[in-house]
C-alpha cells in the first residue's frame, strides 16, 4: 500500500466507475485539485519521473474518465509523459509511487500494465494513426465503442500526426475525437508555423468575441432545454467556418473543430465533451492549457526544467540537487554541445540540426551561440535528416543530433537520403544503449546493428569524452561521408574533459591494456566497466587484455588479426543489442578468417528491457562489472556459454 494520502474524494476512487457512480459534476473541480496535490506529493519525493505534462492535463483526466465508459471506451494518450492522473485514476494510486522504478510500474501508458492503457506509447505522435486503427476495427465488428486520441501541440507537428489526420478525415463516420492539448511546449517550446497557426486561433479576438457570445446565450435560453449546448457546439462549428473563411487546418482534412476550450474548467471540458459524443464524424477538440498548471514554481519557473524535475521541496519549489565533493565529469550531451561549437567557430560550414530536443541534447548551446547555423525543427525526426541531407548536397557538414530510440523514425530517410547519396552527414546519437526509467521504449539498444548494415556509413562510439571529441573532430573532415556517433545517457569518467582534438583514422581501435589471458572487446564507454573488471580479475590471477574497438564499421582487422592470433578466449562487450551488434561484427569475422577461438559475447538480449536504473539493467542483462568478471572465469575454467541465457 501507498504511504501517501489521497484527499477526501481521491481516495474514494479506485477506478473510472467510481469517479462516474460516485460524484457529481459540481464535485469535480475537488477531484481535480486533490489528483494535482497527489501528484505533487509522490512526485516531488520519488522524483525520477516527468512532472509539468500531467499537471496541465489533470482537468481534462478527470472529464475524459467522467464523461466516457472506460476502459470500453478507449482512450488514447501521446507519448504518455501526461498519463500520470489517467494513471491513479485507474487502478494504481497506491502502486504510483513505484513510477519508473525497477519492478514498479512503467513511466508511460503499457497494454501489459492495464486494460485502461490501450496503445503503448512513448514515442510522440502515434496516437491518431493508433486511436484509429481502433475505430476502424470496431466498427468493422460492429462494436459502439468511441475512440479517444490526447495529443500535444508538438506531437502534432510530426509527419505521422498529419498521414493519421488525412486518413482519418476520409472516412466520415468514423467515431474518433482527438483532443489538441495545445500548451506551446513538448519539452523545449514548440517551433514552427503550426505552433504559430494555433497561436492565431487561441488569441483571435473576432473569434473568441462571437463564440463566447453565441455560446452565452444558448445557455440561457431555456426553449433548448438540455440540447441547448449541443445545438451551440453545431453552430460554433459553423461560426468557424465563417469567421476563419476555409482557412481552418482541421476542417480541411474534414475533421469538425471545435475550441479552443479552457483545459483547466472541468466542468466547462465535461459539458463539451458530453456534446461531441451525440455528434458524427472524425472531431477535433481543440483545448488550451498550462504546462505545471495549479503548481506555482511550475508554472511560472522554466518550463523545461520542471518537464522532469528530480526531487523538490513542493512547499518552496525548490529542486534538491546533490553536490558533490569533487568535480565531476560532464554529461557525454554536455561535451557535444560544446565540442561543436568550438568545431563551429573553426568550419563555417558545420551546422547543427535537432527534432525538438535542444537542451536533451545540448545543442542549445550552439543555438545561442550560432543562432543561424542552428536548428530546432519539431519533432519531426525524418525530416530532420532529409534536411540535413539537403544541407550536405550544398557543401555544408551537418551534425544531425538525435537519440537513438528516435532515430530509428528516420532509417529510411538514413538510407535513402543520406547513405545512398553518400553525403557527410554527421549523426550524433544520444541515449545510445540502456537509458535508465524511460524503459523499453527509450533504450537506445539497436543503432549498432542498423547502421552497421547501410553501405557507405561509418559506424562510431567513443569510451570517454576525449575520444567522443576526436571522433567528432574526425567526422567533420572533408570526404568523410556518412559518420555516425554514438554515445550514452549520463556522465562520463573524465572531470578534465576538454582535450586537443585530434584525427582518428577511421576504422581503427587502440589496445587499452596489456594482458595474456584473455582478451576483452568493448565499444563505447561500457569499456570503463571492463576497465575494473579487469582489475578484479587480476586479484583472482587472471590477466586480461583490453582493446577498445571505436569502430563498428569498419572493423579494425589489423587489430582483431592480433588478437586472434594471441588469444583463444575472447569476449565482446556492448550496450546494444547482441542480434547484429558488434559482436556479431567480430564472429563474422572469426569465420571468414579460419580462426576458432571460444568467444562470449556480453550485451542486450534478444528481448525488450523494462525499466530500473543504467546499473541495474546491466546487471541484469550480465554486462555489468561482475557478470564480465564471472564470464572471464568460467570461460578460463573451459565453461563455453551464452551470456544472454543467463538473462531472466
Amino acid at each position: 500500500m501507498s504511504e501517501y494520502q489521497a484527499g477526501p474524494y481521491l481516495s474514494q476512487i479506485e477506478l473510472p466507475e467510481d469517479l462516474r457512480d460516485k460524484f457529481d459534476i459540481e464535485q469535480l473541480p475537488q477531484v481535480s485539485d486533490e489528483l494535482r496535490q497527489y501528484i505533487v506529493d509522490v512526485i516531488s519525493e520519488i522524483g525520477n519521473s516527468h512532472f509539468g505534462a500531467s499537471l496541465g492535463v489533470v482537468e481534462l483526466s478527470v472529464a475524459l474518465h467522467y464523461v466516457y465508459n472506460t476502459p470500453k471506451d478507449q482512450l488514447v494518450w501521446d507519448v504518455g509523459h501526461q498519463a500520470y492522473g489517467h494513471k491513479i485514476l485507474t487502478g494504481r494510486r497506491n502502486v504510483f509511487h513505484t513510477n519508473r522504478i525497477k519492478g514498479g510500474i512503467s513511466g508511460f501508458p503499457k497494454r501489459s500494465e492495464s486494460e485502461y492503457d490501450t496503445f503503448g506509447v512513448g514515442h510522440s505522435s502515434t496516437s491518431i494513426s493508433g486511436a484509429l486503427g481502433m475505430a476502424v476495427a470496431n466498427a468493422y465488428k460492429g462494436d459502439d465503442r468511441r475512440h479517444v486520441a490526447v495529443i500535444g501541440d508538438g506531437s502534432m507537428t510530426a509527419g505521422l500526426a498529419f498521414e493519421g489526420l488525412n486518413h482519418a478525415g476520409s472516412i466520415e463516420d468514423m467515431n474518433l475525437l482527438v483532443i489538441l492539448n495545445d500548451n506551446c511546449m513538448s519539452i523545449d517550446p514548440n517551433v514552427g508555423a503550426l505552433k504559430e497557426y494555433l497561436t492565431d486561433i487561441t488569441t483571435s479576438h473576432t473569434y473568441n468575441k462571437v463564440k463566447d457570445e453565441v455560446w452565452g446565450m444558448l445557455g440561457k435560453v431555456s426553449k433548448f432545454g438540455p440540447n441547448a449546448q449541443t445545438i451551440a457546439s453545431k453552430i460554433s462549428n459553423a461560426l468557424k467556418g465563417t469567421l476563419l473563411k476555409h482557412s481552418n487546418y482541421f476542417e480541411s482534412l474534414n475533421f469538425r473543430y471545435f475550441g479552443p476550450a479552457d483545459g483547466h474548467d472541468t466542468i466547462g471540458l465535461v459539458k463539451i465533451m458530453e456534446d461531441l459524443k451525440d455528434i458524427p464524424g472524425p472531431k477535433i477538440l481543440h483545448v488550451v492549457t498550462t504546462k505545471g498548471k495549479g503548481y506555482k514554481p511550475a508554472e511560472e519557473g522554466n518550463a523545461t526544467q520542471w518537464h522532469a524535475p528530480g526531487i523538490f521541496n513542493k512547499d518552496t519549489g525548490e529542486i534538491i540537487k546533490v553536490i558533490p565533493d569533487s568535480p565531476q565529469p560532464p554529461k557525454f550531451q554536455e561535451v557535444f554541445g560544446h565540442t561543436i561549437v568550438e568545431l563551429a567557430e573553426k568550419n563555417e560550414k558545420i551546422m547543427g540540426i535537432t527534432p525538438a530536443m535542444p537542451t536533451g541534447s545540448s545543442l542549445n548551446i550552439m543555438m545561442k551561440a550560432m543562432p543561424d547555423r542552428a536548428f530546432d525543427v519539431g519533432i519531426a525526426e525524418q525530416h530532420a535528416v532529409t534536411f540535413s541531407a539537403g544541407l550536405a548536397t550544398q557543401g555544408m557538414v551537418p551534425f544531425c543530433n538525435i537519440y537513438s530510440s528516435f532515430m530509428q523514425r528516420a532509417y529510411d530517410q538514413v538510407v535513402h537520403d543520406v547513405a545512398l547519396q553518400n553525403l557527410n552527414v554527421v549523426f550524433c546519437l544520444d541515449r545510445g544503449g540502456l537509458v535508465g526509467a524511460d524503459g523499453a521504449t527509450h533504450h537506445g539498444v539497436f543503432d549498432l546493428a542498423y547502421m552497421r548494415s547501410i553501405p557507405n556509413m561509418i559506424v562510431s562510439s567513443p569510451m570517454d569524452e576525449s575520444e567522443l571529441r576526436n571522433l567528432m573532430y574526425t567526422a567533420q573532415l572533408p570526404d568523410k561521408g556518412p559518420f555516425s556517433i554514438r554515445y550514452p545517457r549520463g556522465k562520463g569518467v573524465m572531470p578534465k574533459w576538454k582535450t586537443p582534438m585530434k584525427e582518428i583514422k577511421v576504422g581503427t581501435g587502440r589496445k587499452v591494456s596489456n594482458g595474456s589471458d584473455i582478451a576483452f572487446l568493448t565499444i563505447g564507454p561500457i569499456g570503463t566497466y571492463t576497465q575494473k573488471a579487469i582489475e578484479q580479475l587480476k586479484g583472482k590471477g587472471i590477466s586480461a587484455a583490453h582493446y577498445d574497438m571505436r569502430f563498428v564499421k569498419p572493423l579494425d582487422e589489423v587489430l582483431l588479426h592480433e588478437v586472434f592470433s594471441k588469444f583463444e578466449k575472447v569476449i565482446t562487450v556492448e550496450d546494444g543489442c547482441l542480434m547484429g551488434g558488434m559482436g556479431s561484427a567480430i564472429l563474422e569475422f572469426m569465420a571468414e578468417h579460419d580462426y576458432h577461438a571460444k568467444m562470449v559475447r556480453l550485451g542486450v538480449p534478444d528481448k525488450f528491457i523494462h525499466h530500473g536504473t543504467q546499473d541495474e539493467l546491466y546487471h541484469e542483462c550480465f554486462y555489468d562489472v561482475e557478470a564480465q568478471v564471472l564470464s572471464a572465469e568460467k570461460l578460463m575454467e573451459g565453461i563455453i556459454f551464452s551470456a544472454s541465457s543467463l538473462v531472466g
